[in-house]
């Protein structure tokens, strides 16, 4: 551990300039009584003083025996929770460059990295991928896949980048995220702003080749008998949420070339239709629009050649702003197409009642945070009932604790996403999210997260 070690190079530091110099010096001037004489005296420490070197050293000596012994869940404890003393000052900035601040340092590692491993009952399986646990960040906070690896290394099941679009744009004019603190919600117009695809291609490969070295590289093989978690970037999922530019005629293309440049990188691929600042995006949730768009990504994943794993799971992302009859076509179209998955859902364009005293609830964009909670977690047990759970969900909008994440799964939901809980309460969130979790479904006599899903729709 760094800490260990710079403990280690001050101690050696300070027992070298001992030996080679005080020590030296005792040595000398008392090695002859003329010559202690004839030379200056060299001045003793006060009592004091010694008294304060001692106890300072004897302190660091002890510090150091201690953090070396100390076990590793402790330490990686003690990092998690030391996040909650840092995370306060990203409320002092503004929310955009806030969100570029914490994204450099997730790429550049400067995150804490969780070593403990997840409660045995979290685990599951979904599309043939093997989750460490169901709790994942959503698209959105990663766009351009600059962090997958600091972000899959602070304990999330999944992540998922993008929005991700053919062409780069810079997308809607600043400012266009906006924080309402006391609610617990932020307001985004960003309109898909992104590298392009091209970009994101590169970084997905760097990420896969370093995933593939490692594993041919590892000089201990995982036992035939042994759960290996983790798809193409490491240590979890990853889900690759493709857009389509706002200069776009044909959206369907657009969507087609994500796939065709990006697909062979994800472990699941996700269908954008529902972000509410790209102009006449989500009349793609229509049930005739959406089934000619599903259609054409399908074919175009399938056209592509694949191994034993087979291609992505193919999901789309929909509006919980949606009404009942809306709602019934989209899980048609699902159940006909045989689509993957849904993720429920996406922004709100409406301005519940919790928010609408606060004067910030005017700027136009889509609504996150804890004000969409009950209205996403509807629209995901509608939505469970309506493809009778054929289908998994990824419930997503408003959770911020572990109870939040098991309502939804009773709700629904297989999997479940963060965005603006994790934007408010840091890294120190995942691990307590996945305890709380856990102990929802010891409290409940679920034996795994798989027991749970749709509890509340039977």
């Amino acid at each position: 551990m760094a800490t260990r070690k710079l403990l280690r190079d001050y101690l050696v530091k300070r027992i070298a300039s001992n030996s080679t110099g005080g020590g030296m010096r005792r040595y000398c001037s008392s090695s002859s009584p003329a010559a202690s004489e004839s030379s200056p005296r060299i001045p003793h420490f006060s009592k004091r003083g010694r008294l304060l070197t001692g106890t300072t050293l004897g302190l660091v000596i002890a510090g150091g025996a201690y953090v070396s012994t100390v076990d590793e869940a402790t330490f990686c404890g003690w990092l998690f929770s030391a996040t909650k003393l840092i995370n306060p000052l990203f409320a002092l900035l503004d929310a955009e460059f806030a969100h570029t601040l914490a994204v450099s340092a997730a790429a550049r590692g400067w995150v804490p990295k969780e070593k403990r491993p997840d409660p045995s009952n979290l685990g599951l399986e979904v599309w043939g991928r093997k989750f460490s646990n169901p709790v994942g960040l959503a698209a959105g906070f990663d766009k351009n896949a600059e962090a997958i690896e600091g972000l899959l290394g602070m304990g999330f099941g999944f992540v998922e980048v993008g929005s991700v679009t053919p062409v780069p744009q810079e997308g809607n004019p600043k400012p266009r995220i906006f924080r309402l603190r006391k609610e617990g919600a932020v307001i985004n117009r960003c309109g898909f702003n992104s590298e392009g695809i091209m970009v994101v291609a590169k970084r997905l490969g760097a990420q896969h080749g370093k995933r593939k070295l490692d594993e041919t590289s590892s000089s201990s093989p995982t036992s035939g008998d042994e759960v290996k978690h983790g798809g193409k970037a490491g240590p979890g999922i990853l889900g690759v949420n493709l857009g389509k530019n706002k200069s776009s005629e044909d959206a369907a293309a657009d969507y087609v070339q994500g796939v065709h440049t990006l697909s062979q990188y994800a472990d699941y691929l996700v269908i954008n239709v529902s972000s509410p600042n790209t102009p006449g995006l989500r009349t793609l949730q229509g049930r005739k629009q959406l089934k000619d768009l599903v259609k054409k990504v399908q074919a175009a994943r399938d056209e592509m050649q694949w191994g034993e794993e087979g291609p992505p799971p193919l999901l789309v992302k929909i509006a919980p702003d949606l009404s009942k009859e809306d709602l019934e076509d989209i899980a048609a179209v699902s159940l006909a197409l045989r689509l993957d998955g849904l993720i429920i859902s996406n922004t709100t364009i409406s301005r519940p009642d919790v928010v609408k005293q606060n004067p910030v609830s005017a700027e136009g964009g889509g609504l996150s945070g804890k004000p969409l909670f009950n209205m996403s977690t509807n629209v995901l047990r509608e939505m469970y009932t309506l493809t009778r759970g054929k289908i998994p969900l990824i419930g997503c909008g408003g959770i911020s604790s572990g109870e939040d994440a098991y309502k939804k799964i009773r709700s629904g939901a297989t999997l479940v996403q963060l965005y603006t809980g994790f934007a408010y309460g840091g890294p120190a969130l995942i691990p307590k999210i996945k305890a709380e979790l856990s102990q929802c479904l010891e409290r409940d006599g679920f034996q795994n997260i798989l027991e749970a899903v749709g509890a509340d729709c039977r």
